[in-house]
């Protein structure tokens, strides 16, 4: 793969999966149409049903990845460790395999990577997220810095998701400044831990300013969502609306709580 139009010998891509392997492929696909290729690419497995891995494995050869398994299901966290465990380059690129990377993706990851080789103060480069977090500084080359503000009047809570599972580029020894991912906790938990420690050992990221058209998340009938989320927050009419506005206050304080609670690595 080292003879396609962009080659990131210094980056491996670590995917997690989990009973999706159509998603694999497509994603995988998606960086062979764009004619991207890495150090290395690993899957990490998270005890896939055999007919999965018989699909991963019959894609082996094509995609030339190695596959990282698991006996048994033992959630996000170990996942994302075991495979980050076996990385050998200097930096990673983070991908849960729901998504597909378009068109713009070579240009902003290459400037991603300078970044990171040229400004070692910068942890990790997101490439995707649900919404524009909501302090940010202008970096240059299309990318701002996330701010973290703990002051209460700084009220929107996404403030504490400076980190997030969704795809990005960090270095790969990120274990040795923030520790390892927390294992045995539900997916939503395992990245709200991380994010504390994130934020409680003074990690630095940048996001994408336009972050849609990088990544999409594309979930199917046929392959939907493994993340179960409480239906209520996740509806529109006007009672759960009125609902989310009075819940939001008190997840500010818990969340500030956790946070002061929360012990940085030492």
């Amino acid at each position: 793969m080292k003879d396609q139009q962009y080659f990131f010998p210094d980056v491996t891509l670590l995917i997690t999966h989990y009973n999706r392997s159509l998603s694999l492929l497509t994603l995988l696909q998606s960086f062979k149409v764009l004619e991207i290729s890495f150090g290395e690419i690993i899957v990490s497995d998270d005890g896939s049903t055999i007919d999965h891995l018989k699909e991963i494995k019959k894609s082996q050869t094509e995609f030339g990845f190695r596959l990282i398994e698991s006996p048994i299901n033992k959630g996000l966290g170990n996942n994302i460790n075991k495979g980050q465990d076996v990385v050998k380059t200097s930096f990673t690129l983070y991908v849960q395999e729901d998504f597909v990377v378009k068109d713009e993706f070579p240009s902003v990851f290459t400037d991603a990577v300078e970044i990171l080789k040229s400004h070692s103060e910068i942890d990790i480069i997101r490439f995707y997220a649900y919404f524009k977090f909501p302090y940010t500084q202008k970096f240059g080359k299309g990318f701002s810095e996330m701010k973290f503000k703990v002051m209460p009047w700084f009220s929107d809570h996404l403030k504490f998701y400076l980190y997030s599972d969704h795809p990005h580029l960090r270095r790969s020894d990120l274990f040795q400044k923030f520790g390892r991912y927390p294992e045995n906790l539900k997916g939503d938990d395992t990245e709200f831990t991380m994010a504390l420690s994130f934020l409680k050992n003074k990690g630095r990221g940048l996001l994408y300013d336009h972050f849609t058209k990088v990544f999409d998340q594309v979930n199917t009938s046929i392959e939907p969502s493994t993340m179960q989320r409480s239906d209520w927050k996740q509806k529109n009419n006007l009672f759960i609306l009125l609902l989310r506005r009075m819940y939001l206050p008190y997840r500010l304080l818990k969340n500030t709580l956790q946070y002061l609670k929360h012990k940085p690595k030492r």
